[in-house]
């Protein structure tokens, strides 16, 4: 497609001699340009992915895919029979019964709300978000009526260790003649797990399922049953058919497309706009390309003159300073997509760095609610990002280019 010839002359016409510097550097400053716009598009797109990513991970692990509720203040009765039947429809994974309550923590002259959740000790070793994930203490004391799990920062924040007591009070207490009284009970921890997400490591613990059972008064059924299914993307599936299988009984079914749906619509959202809106910096970088390649045509209008007096056809002269324009936007784009991709493999590492330098938080769990920066490369993001660095800079070589070709020999030595 291009001749040896206008290789040669579009590499000569991309080193600057003397007198010529200012059209260079113009050139070097549009190359930095689509580089910067490449490389931040590519990290915001990977950090927002990530993030969505992991909060829905975070989300599952400990909500599960689907839950079937009690529609009644009594609870699910009879839940192991409603278990079996929730585990013998197609795409189930598993199903655990939990019980769940808002109660008070108070210790150490700490106090704060939170929900307690109910379950087997034998389901909570099955659970990977906490089981993979305990920080001290062991999963084999969860058992009796007198232990706790609690989460890594209610652990910080409460001065709690194994073995310390956390005293739980619940408003659901027993009716008096001077009124409600809430129920009391003090728990030994014998369990810190992180979970990877603020929220879930702030506010969450767990009972095992008989002690949950006797505290919240109910001790012959439970409020939901988590369900895991073999493909969450396809979880309405498998929704309806367990609410067809437990159509007799006043259960409500509710999947985590159903429970979350508002909030990854809204992170979907803006993940759209930040692409859109970072695209403008390429398309920025792109209006340099076409700045230096117009001083670049004018500078050489003679070179250009020369050339086609010499015989250089009007496409021999575009096609060379498409060249010129296209090293710019290749090169540029390929800088960028190397530092993109370097600095979301070590994101962690230099948010760590950099939090130590500035002697400041970057990413505050309490406010992004993960604990840590996460950073998710999908090649098809990538490669879109590239497609359309290139294609843009492309572009803004064809008119420099057309205006070249458009050159009259004559009419440029006249005026030289």
């Amino acid at each position: 497609m291009f001749s040896s010839f206008e290789r040669m002359v579009a590499l000569r016409y991309l080193r600057a001699r003397r007198g010529e510097r200012f059209v260079s550097v113009i050139a070097g400053f549009s190359l930095v340009g689509i580089a910067l716009g490449v490389a931040t598009l590519i990290i915001v797109m990977a950090v927002m992915s990530g993030f969505k990513v992991t909060l829905l991970n975070s989300i599952l692990g400990l909500n599960g895919d689907l839950g079937v509720y009690a529609s009644q203040n009594t609870g699910i009765p009879d839940f192991d029979s409603v278990t079996g039947k929730i585990r013998g429809v197609t795409g189930v994974v598993s199903a655990t019964p939990i019980i769940e309550g808002q109660v008070l923590y108070s210790g150490n002259g700490e106090n704060a709300g939170g929900l307690v959740r109910g379950i087997r000790p034998a389901d909570l070793r099955e659970l990977p978000s906490i089981a993979n994930h305990i920080k001290s203490g062991s999963l084999n004391d969860f058992a009796g009526d007198n232990a706790i799990v609690v989460g890594i920062t209610m652990a910080e924040r409460f001065g709690l260790g194994v073995g310390s007591r956390l005293t739980l009070l619940s408003p659901e207490g027993a009716v008096t003649a001077f009124g409600t009284v809430p129920r009391v009970r003090a728990y030994r921890v014998v369990a810190i797990f992180d979970a990877g997400m603020n929220e879930y490591n702030t506010g969450y613990t767990f009972l095992p399922l008989e002690a949950a059972q006797i505290y919240f008064q109910k001790p012959d059924a439970v409020t939901q049953i988590q369900v895991m299914v073999t493909d969450p993307e396809r979880v309405s599936g498998v929704t309806q058919a367990i609410r067809q299988a437990l159509s007799d009984l006043p259960v409500r079914v509710l999947d985590w497309t159903q429970a979350n749906d508002s909030f990854f619509a809204a992170v979907t959202v803006e993940q759209n706009v930040m692409f859109l809106i970072l695209t403008l910096i390429i398309l920025v970088a792109a209006f340099n390309v076409i700045s230096s390649m117009i001083m670049m045509v004018k500078d050489k209008i003679s070179d250009i003159a020369v050339l086609r007096t010499l015989g250089a056809t009007r496409g021999a002269i575009m096609r060379i300073f498409l060249m010129c324009g296209a090293s710019v936007g290749v090169t540029g784009t390929l800088t960028g997509t190397l530092i993109g991709v370097v600095f979301c493999k070590n994101i962690e590492n230099i948010r760590q760095w950099l939090q130590g330098a500035l002697g400041t938080k970057l990413f505050d769990p309490e406010v992004y609610y993960l604990t840590h920066l996460p950073a998710k490369l999908e090649l098809p993001t990538v490669l879109q990002v590239m497609a359309m660095a290139l294609i843009l800079s492309l572009l803004a070589t064809l008119y420099p280019s057309w205006r070249a070709a458009r050159t009259d020999p004559v009419e440029a030595l006249r005026h030289e």
